[in-house]
């Protein structure tokens, strides 16, 4: 991936300049990034839709994550995000599908990796099936379901770990089914009150 250029941000949300990706996460400069979370009701239960990153990003490979995501380069509104979703997961929705839920600003700081954040963050009540996702295999290995009451059970300490069900891409680069139980240790490390945030606010949407 080009290093892009992105906005950088004071921590009230004012425009001071512009840095390459890399130097924002080296320095720990502020800037927008766009969160979408896909949700669907599934035999009368809602379910949240994880992306499973590529082993080949680099930071947090092989975890999961937001359904979709990115940053907004120097050039973009935060309404531009929207081109993640189909990108990342081929998934065409228009920006009036999608409902707002919130802006959260936060930090995580890890192995030199920083990362301050203003996340725009939506909610998408999807209606296409699991096999209506291309996934951009440089970003995205696959995409998992979740139900979203042990979802919120588990980043709320209620149980240790939930269910996934979904798919990934092997490496021949093929489909391939895929399921288990997994803890808090499988999903990128974004703060508890994070998680616990955005559960709160789909709640209030569903």
């Amino acid at each position: 991936m080009s290093d892009e250029c992105l906005k950088i941000l004071d921590e009230n949300r004012n425009e001071v300049g512009v840095a390459s990706r890399s130097d924002v996460h080296r320095f720990g400069y502020w800037h927008d990034t766009f969160h979408c979370w896909f949700i669907s009701q599934l035999e009368n239960n809602n379910y949240i839709y994880l992306q499973v990153r590529s082993e080949h990003k680099e930071d947090y490979p092989n975890l999961l994550d937001i359904t979709a995501a990115g940053h907004l380069t120097n050039d973009e509104e935060v309404e531009d995000g929207i081109r993640e979703i189909e990108e990342e997961l081929g998934i065409p929705v228009a920006y009036s599908d999608l409902k707002k839920l919130t802006t959260i600003k936060y930090s995580v700081e890890k192995n030199g990796f920083i990362d301050n954040e203003f996340a725009h963050v939506y909610l998408y009540h999807c209606k296409q099936d699991l096999s209506d996702f291309t996934v951009q295999q440089e970003e995205v290995a696959g995409i998992v379901l979740a139900d979203f009451e042990e979802f919120s059970q588990l980043w709320y300490g209620e149980r240790e770990s939930v269910s996934i069900k979904g798919f990934i891409i092997n490496k021949d680069g093929n489909r391939e089914s895929y399921e288990g139980m997994i803890d808090k240790n499988k999903f990128v490390p974004h703060p508890i009150s994070f998680y616990q945030e955005i559960i709160k606010r789909i709640k209030s949407k569903i």
